[in-house]
């Protein structure tokens, strides 16, 4: 049996200390949900046994429509790594049209996160 576990509180505080450490202080604003009007999709999972976490949070660039999603590995170590999980990308729409492809994007990167802890036939 998998030691990870999903984690469905408030995302980790050790995300954000992790990303500012490593990109600079400042920077990690997207993995606040107080920033959005809106709740965003977000997955997460810890690894009881080593204290791993990973998780599936929402990116964008400075415009308001380009999204993505992507996945982060908080080894035990006290890295953060950024996982490839493919094309996460679609256009935020206006007043919720086109949620499909949110949603779309959201599974692709919540697919790619579980094939990473759990492997690949977890599919």
């Amino acid at each position: 049996m998998s030691a990870w576990r999903r984690y469905d509180s408030l995302l980790l505080p050790q995300f954000h200390e992790r990303f500012e450490r490593r990109w600079g202080k400042g920077t990690a604003p997207f993995l606040d949900p107080e920033v959005h009007e809106q709740p965003m999709p977000r997955a997460q999972w810890i690894n009881v046994d080593t204290g791993a976490a990973l998780a599936v949070v929402p990116m964008w660039s400075d415009d308001d429509q380009h999204r993505s999603f992507a996945v982060f590995y908080l080894p035990p170590a006290g890295d953060i790594w950024l996982l490839r999980p493919g094309v996460t990308d679609y256009l935020e729409a206006r007043h919720g049209e086109n949620i499909t492809l949110r949603n779309d994007a959201f599974k692709k990167a919540v697919d790619h996160a579980k094939a990473f802890i759990f492997g690949p036939e977890s599919q």
